[in-house]
């Protein structure tokens, strides 16, 4: 049986992970998984799924499929907007996935910040879950 990669816990319902592929987004939906939020660009990696593959895997295997892409330098406002409003509507459980992990689980952090939840709190969920987000505070001040 395909593995998909392991997932971090964020908050009930919520995880991030590493990149997927179409085995990963398969293992997923057969774990339950029922969002899957693609945070890459396509055309990160060689040979990287493209996200409009995906969005055919996730949904043949009845999982709502969402492309947010974003990088650190590109990161904006609208782009956590976008996850926010993803996470608010979204049928859990939901995974948010990018490379490894870390920008998901900084666009997350990012949505919690606005609910006022502490930025030293996130860093060290990132943390536990083996991602520096320590920039959390510098990206939210950017972003205003």
């Amino acid at each position: 049986m395909p593995s998909h990669p392991p997932l971090m816990p964020l908050a009930p319902g919520v995880s991030a992970a590493a990149a997927v592929d179409r085995e990963a987004i398969e293992a997923l939906a057969a774990a339950g998984i029922r969002t899957l939020i693609n945070n890459r660009p396509d055309g990160e990696d060689p040979g990287q799924l493209p996200a409009a593959e995906a969005r055919q895997i996730a949904e043949a295997h009845g999982m709502a499929y969402h492309h947010i892409p974003m990088t650190a330098a590109t990161l904006t406002g609208a782009d956590v907007d976008a996850f926010a409003a993803v996470l608010a509507e979204a049928e859990q459980p939901v995974v948010a996935h990018c490379r490894s992990g870390t920008r998901s689980t900084l666009l997350w952090a990012l949505t919690r910040m606005r609910a006022g939840d502490d930025p030293a709190q996130l860093v060290q969920l990132g943390a536990r879950n083996g991602v520096d987000i320590t920039a959390l505070p510098a990206v939210a001040a950017r972003l205003g």
